[in-house]
Formats: C-alpha cells, structure tokens, sequence
C-alpha cells in the first residue's frame, strides 16, 4: 500500500514539474537557433565580399595606389573591428590609443546583428573614402556598386537575423553607420594623409640632384609620387620607428664596389637573354605594379588574406581582427617606407646600368601596358618588401607561424605569369616578394634585403598593440 502511495505522489509531482515547464517554455520550436550573442557566431563572408569588392575598385583607381589605398585599409579595418569589439569578448578597444577618436557607445542591454553593423561599417567607409578617386580612363569610382553590396547583403542579413528584439537590425545599421562615420572623421583630423591622393605629385617637390640621387627614370620619367607621406599618421610605429636604417652600400662606379655588383645583378637576373624562367616567373607572379591591370602591392595582401578566409572557412571574429592588423600595418609599413625613400633618396638599377654598364637597358617591368617602366618614386627601402613583412608577421599572428597556402591571387591569368605558387609560410611568401624586385629590374638587393627587415619590425609592432584582454 505504502508503495503505491509513492507510486502516485510520484506521478503526481512529475505532471506538475511537466506543467510547469510548459507554461515557462517560449512559443517557439525546441530546435530553433539561440540570439548569437558575440562576433564570432556569425561567419566572414561580409568581410570577404568587401574585400573582394574593394579588390575590384582599387584595381583601376589612378590616384590611390599604393600609399592611399594601404591608408584605406588601416582604417577601415579599425572602424570594422571597434564597431564589432563589445561582441568579442576575448577582444578590447584600441580607439583610446588614438587622440579625438571617439567611438559611439552601444546601447547596454540592447541586442545587436554584428553581421549587420559590419556590412554597414564597410559600406559607408568605403563610400566615403572612395567618393572623389578617379578611375583609368577618367572614370568616376560607380558609388551604386557600393549601395547595392551593402543592400544585397542586408538583405540576407536580415533575412537570416535571429535576434529576438525586433529593433535589433535597424539598432545594428545605424550603429554600423555611427562608427564609420566617427572614424572616418577621425581620419579628416590628419592633414598630410586624408586628401593626399588628390595631388599625388606636387609640383613644388624638386628631387635633390647628385651622383646616385633618383631623379624621375627612364623611359616613363614619371614625378616624384607621394614625396611628403611620411608625414601620414601612424597606428602602431613611432616617429623613431619612421625610418629604416641606411642603405649598406654607398653610390661607386668602382667594378669591385658592392653598388656595382647589386647592379650587376639586378642587369643579369633582369635581361631575357640571361634570365631563367623561375626569375621572370617571380618577377611577374608578384609584380601588382600596373593600374589597371592588377591590384597595388600592399591590396595584394588582403587578396591573400581572404584567400584563407575562404578555404579555413574562418569565422567573423577572426576575419575582423586579421583584416585590422593587415590594415594598420601596411598603413603604417606605407609611411615608414616612403618616409625612408625620400630621406635617402637612392636611384632606381636602372638607372646607374644604363650610365655604367648597357645605355640601352630597360626593367623586365615591359608586359601588359608596361614598356619597361621603373615606379615613381625612390628605390630604397622596396615598398613591396615592406608591405608584404609587415603583413606577413600580422597574419602569422592570428592564422600561425607555420601556415602553408597556395597563393592563387593571379590564377587564370595570361597575359603574364601568374599561375600560382606554393609556400609553407607567410614569411615564405614576403622574402620571395621581396626578392622578387631584383629580376623584374626595379630593385637593388639592398632595397629588398632592407625592405623586408623593417616591414618584419613594422609588423611586430602592429603585433605589440592590445587587441586581446
């Protein structure tokens, strides 16, 4: 009988357990999807769509490359990651490192759709800073292109949001549009850096004359581009760190002279008649010279960078914290560098061979619109070096030191050699790019050798600042 009793008593409590569950349950399905509360929920195709579409604008833009285009990046890479930060909560705020940036508060206990604030972030930075650049062919840069990415993708943002709050995806625009707008204005506050790109060659820049000094180099002989963007803001390096370190060889005609025998390189590894096909293969793979025909050099490591986004299928959080150190530091790595090249001021190969040793030569630089052309700008630290150390050592970072990809960024394409290569690690591919401006004609080894030791302290800089708690 006793047993019995508990028999009921225990039937009993468990309908009223079940009763009282199902009166606290919500009117919703068990399996549907709990509010993503944090950035790393969602998955990095906003930033991979912007990426692809800022890949496709800067290609053709006249006025933005190189220097302009890394400045972009750097920031619009911080404003995508401070609007975003309060959902990583491994993550905290750097905007309080930078004077009169102030980033908008969220509001506290309010739901937000980070996917949504990011898409917004990039819609209206690139907006902005692409609304007065010139394409090729004196084109305006078609600003539609940019609504309709931003509105594509709402659109199935929207569709896919699973925030409870009803409010939450006009909240998430509007904060989205709120922080671009505040960095952006932070970016108005830099006099050297924001309007720059509209006179990339002042006519009041005279090039200092001398033995081994550049002036503007055959056969284009273009002005002197961006002399003063050493004065541009920096993120990471200080105005110590704003110059690498001398040039390890002095302007000789003497035939035993270091000088002359960088050039004596750059002339045998750079001419058809003497150079392999592994040199003209990476000449070519890594050039990004030409407007128009490839994106600049330091974009061509964002096209890396959403090469692993794709294939590691990597998640918003990481896209968002990769995209702003690669950002700050080909920022950064665009001012020291340039900042260098006009405080040391040494010629371009081409033009100390053509003086001493064959008056006839030309760069390897003479596929696609190029006819042999040099940049305009002077050759000591490489650019290309720089930028590509820099970003190598922020990706290593965050995807790891010994990260192995194959870089398709010019696959398919032939009308140069671009068929892609396979490296082991992020620095792998920097010392190859770097490199690389010796056979294409266009760098002392110097320059490289220089160029990717100072974008490598430039990179652990970006590294050193406090993104993580």
């Amino acid at each position: 009988m006793i047993q019995k009793r508990q028999s009921y008593a225990l039937a009993a409590f468990g309908l009223i357990a079940a009763l009282l569950l199902n009166s606290c349950a919500p009117d919703k399905p068990i399996d549907t999807p709990t509010t993503p509360q944090t950035v790393k929920s969602f998955d990095s195709k906003v930033v991979q769509q912007w990426n692809n579409l800022f890949l496709d604008i800067e290609r053709y833009a006249t006025v933005y490359r190189p220097c302009p285009a890394a400045r972009m990046l750097g920031y619009t890479g911080l404003a995508v990651y401070e609007s975003c930060v309060t959902g990583m909560p491994d993550y905290r705020t750097i905007a309080n490192r930078y004077q009169n940036l102030v980033i908008p508060p969220i509001e506290n206990g309010k739901a937000y759709n980070w996917a949504i604030v990011s898409n917004e972030v990039y819609a209206t930075m690139y907006a902005k800073f692409f609304e007065k650049v010139t394409l090729v062919n004196d084109r305006q840069v078609d600003l539609q292109k940019i609504e309709n990415l931003r509105q594509s993708l709402d659109a199935t943002l929207v569709k896919e949001n699973i925030v409870e709050d009803p409010s939450a995806v006009e909240r998430s625009r509007a904060y989205g549009k709120a922080v671009a707008e505040a960095v952006f204005a932070y970016s108005a506050t830099d006099p050297y850096g924001h309007d720059m790109y509209l006179n990339p060659r002042p006519k009041d820049y005279v090039p200092p004359v001398g033995p081994g000094l550049w002036q503007p180099t055959e056969p284009d002989k273009g002005a002197a581009m961006f002399p003063y963007w050493g004065k541009v803001r920096t993120f990471a390096i200080s105005q110590t760190q704003n110059i690498c370190a001398a040039p390890q060889a002095s302007y000789s005609k003497d035939k035993n002279s270091l000088y002359y025998i960088q050039a004596l390189e750059v002339y045998n590894r750079s001419m058809k008649a003497t150079q392999s096909y592994e040199d003209r293969w990476i000449g070519e793979f890594w050039s990004d010279d030409l407007m128009g025909f490839t994106f600049s050099p330091p974009v061509r490591w964002m096209a890396i960078m959403n090469q692993v986004l794709v294939e590691d299928k990597v998640n918003m959080e990481t896209a968002i914290y990769a995209a702003a150190k690669v950002g700050i530091a080909l920022n950064d790595a665009s001012v020291g560098i340039w900042n260098s090249k006009f405080k040391y001021n040494v010629e371009r190969p081409a033009s100390y061979i053509r003086d001493n040793i064959d008056p006839t030569y030309l760069s390897a630089l003479n596929f696609g619109p190029a006819k042999g052309n040099t940049p305009s700008f002077p050759a000591y630290p490489s650019g290309h070096s720089g930028f590509g150390a820099a970003a190598a050592i922020a990706l290593s970072d965050v995807f790891g030191y010994n990260y192995q990809m194959i870089d398709r960024c010019h696959e398919g394409r032939n009308d140069f050699l671009g068929k892609p290569r396979s490296f082991y690690t992020f620095t792998a591919m920097a010392e190859e790019n770097a490199i690389s401006r010796v056979p294409l004609g266009v760098h002392w080894r110097m320059d490289c050798e220089e160029g990717y030791n100072y974008g490598l302290l430039i990179g652990r800089e970006v590294n050193k600042l406090p993104f993580k708690k």
